[in-house]
């Protein structure tokens, strides 16, 4: 048994109410979100108010906590928008939020006077990369500063030894990675006039990229020399989970996967893997190595730019950087979530279309994924079909097993 440091929090992202609850059953302690504004995620489909409150009282049924993102960059045309929202969030009484994440000093002194008992964890776009910093925020009032993307785990150890026991460290350990410092990303304003410290990024960091030589107008030229130009700025996404013991060992109270767009597909795949690489942890480190590989292959099962370990072991170089495609490697294909039964069938809205006969895979909270055929699918009427052709249609489906509410249904897609 591991007992030198307190096991880790596992924060996992929502972008709305059915990745909330789904994070919450594969294993989440705590989940971030964004309301519909003051985030920095707007083209997620984020949430209302009403989802907000029934959302964290479903994660406070469960004893897991929520925070709520406001972390923009803000004008002064924000400010007082920004008092009143915490003003409403503050109104939900018990299943108020456990906490704010924050960037702007501005919207930290807002918050601390409209909600002073809630805790604010200070955001990585406030590029905190030292200990003084960390001190500065503590001595304000953060319990919590997210490092800076660009930390090494030994940089982040000396943090831990130069702050107060009692501050938390919380840091990225998976999903995508920003090419400008931080997030702090000036290229989709320049680009686009969508500001990404706004919540408006478009990703212009995915983006092919060509140079031009200044008395050369018009002649557009690969950094790389291929026929399908270069990605210069497209980083592979962060996997640190063939390293809990070092994350443990170097103080961080908190791992952070990002990913607030993402399905609940993706959220229950890398959650439920996380959540069980840090208990085997915790139980045996024997068990956590002999397990690493099936944690590698399930969070690969993920949507992903394939992985690499970021500024944790030193610089990233070439290795760390995809050059050829922008597109997403998808081993799986999110079908829908289970939702109830009737009369020995379950319901589910479909999310992609599946047919009879098709072999496909459930997963489930705590348990090995399970091989499937769809035996039967009818519509709310009771008229069988075929296949499930029209998206968030509500069908209900035989696997010749027995199904609960949060099974989620995957397919494997070809190589």
């Amino acid at each position: 048994m591991i007992n030198d440091r307190k096991k880790p929090e596992l924060l996992i992202p929502a972008g709305n109410l059915e990745t909330l609850k789904t994070a919450v059953m594969y294993g989440a302690d705590a989940i971030y979100i964004g309301g519909d504004m003051y985030g920095l995620r707007a083209k997620a489909r984020n949430f209302s108010m009403d989802d907000m409150r029934e959302g964290i009282a479903f994660a406070h049924n469960y004893d897991k906590k929520v925070y709520v993102t406001a972390n923009i960059t803000a004008h002064n045309q924000d400010l007082d928008g920004i008092r009143q929202y915490f003003k409403e969030l503050m109104s939900f009484g018990k299943d108020r939020p456990d906490a704010f994440i924050i960037s702007d000093p501005g919207v930290f002194t807002i918050a601390k006077e409209e909600a002073p008992e809630t805790e604010i964890h200070i955001s990585t776009q406030a590029n905190n990369t030292n200990y003084a910093t960390y001190r500065f925020w503590y001595n304000l009032g953060a319990s919590r500063v997210v490092s800076a993307r660009e930390l090494s785990l030994d940089e982040i150890a000396e943090l831990r030894r130069e702050i107060p026991e009692d501050m938390e460290i919380e840091t990225f350990v998976h999903g995508a990675m920003c090419i400008a410092y931080s997030g702090r990303c000036l290229l989709s304003n320049y680009f686009t006039g969508r500001d990404a410290n706004l919540g408006e990024c478009t990703h212009s960091c995915r983006w092919k990229y060509h140079i031009v030589e200044e008395k050369r107008p018009g002649e557009y030229l690969p950094i790389e020399e291929n026929e399908r130009g270069t990605y210069i700025f497209n980083s592979k996404d962060l996997c640190m989970i063939e390293y809990i013991p070092e994350i443990v060992k170097a103080g961080i109270n908190s791992l952070k996967v990002e990913g607030r767009m993402k399905t609940a597909l993706y959220v229950a795949t890398v959650a439920g893997t996380y959540r069980r690489a840090i208990d085997d942890y915790f139980i045996d480190p024997k068990l956590y190595e002999e397990n690493k590989p099936m944690y590698l292959e399930e969070v690969s099962k993920g949507v992903n730019r394939q992985f690499t370990t970021g500024f944790f072991f030193g610089k990233p170089n070439h290795k760390d950087q995809i050059y050829d495609s922008n597109t997403y490697e998808k081993a799986y294909t999110y079908l829908g979530t289970i939702i109830g039964g009737r009369d020995g069938m379950y319901y589910l809205e479909q999310k992609n279309k599946f047919s009879v006969g098709e072999e496909i895979e459930v997963i489930r909270p705590g348990s090995e994924a399970i091989n499937v055929t769809v035996t039967r699918i009818t519509d709310e009427e009771g008229n069988d079909m075929d296949s499930c052709p029209h998206p968030k249609q509500i069908i209900y489906i035989d696997l010749g097993i027995i199904l609960y509410p949060y099974d989620i249904l995957r397919r494997k897609e070809l190589d």
